[in-house]
């Protein structure tokens, strides 16, 4: 399966949502846009992670309820705000750049790389929400500087000990400067993955193109970069403790 797999040539049309959401889900099948033909590849591309506990995940099996109640998996499964009560998982936003100059790195909070918006790599974290709180971590990139990023990785990893993407429902939503936002949903089954490369911000021809990834691997950022070419050094890194 290649690195770009579910790309199409020609026209791409996407699953879009009603008019009260004003949303553009890019999937396996209509995985890529161009903010450039859309008139945003200028001003600050905001970029949200957010992310839910499924109930049955946190309470434990709910097999006996099944048995007595079978029509109940019929039901979707219900959902809640995630909270630090909950269950320890800690979601990260974090983005590998490669600026046009070669320059190349990482944003992230583990040891504290949180860029830069007005100057190299135009790429800034706003901060580390280490409980899912509804807003959410985001990340600004400048885009008015598009002509000196070469390319962008948006990857979503986790901190704690315990791997959760088949137990978080999470999604990347991109907020362009013009149209609609953009999402990314993570939810697929890799109940041992580690990390998700979520989406490519990459200039081709002269056009910023956002490109769906979601690609799960079960090491960390140095997988990442292994797989899509980055040659970065890497070390083990922390976090800063904080109240809980």
């Amino acid at each position: 399966m290649g690195l770009f797999d579910g790309l199409r040539r020609g026209t791409v049309q996407f699953d879009s949502g009603g008019a009260s959401t004003n949303a553009i889900e890019l999937t396996k099948r209509r995985a890529q846009i161009s903010l450039t033909k859309q008139d945003a590849a200028t001003g600050h591309l905001r970029v949200n992670l957010s992310w839910r506990m499924r109930t049955s995940d946190i309470g434990g099996s709910q097999r006996e309820s099944l048995l007595r109640h079978p029509l109940r998996a019929l039901k979707p499964p219900e959902v809640v705000g995630h909270s630090q009560s909950m269950v320890n998982v800690d979601l990260d936003l974090g983005c590998l750049y490669e600026l046009q100059d070669g320059t190349k790195g990482v944003v992230q909070p583990l040891g504290g790389y949180f860029g830069d918006v007005n100057a190299p790599p135009y790429v800034k974290l706003s901060g580390d929400d280490r409980f899912g709180s509804g807003s959410g971590e985001t990340m600004y990139i400048n885009l008015d500087h598009r002509d000196s990023i070469k390319r962008l990785l948006v990857f979503v990893y986790i901190y704690d000990q315990t791997p959760a993407f088949d137990r978080a429902q999470a999604i990347v939503t991109l907020y362009p400067s013009n149209g609609p936002r953009i999402e990314i949903h993570l939810d697929e089954r890799q109940p041992q993955a580690r990390s998700c490369a979520v989406v490519m911000i990459e200039k081709v021809k002269n056009e910023i193109v956002v490109r769906r990834e979601a690609k799960f691997v079960y090491g960390f950022q140095a997988e990442l970069d292994r797989l899509y070419g980055w040659g970065l050094q890497w070390g083990r890194g922390y976090k800063t403790k904080v109240d809980r």
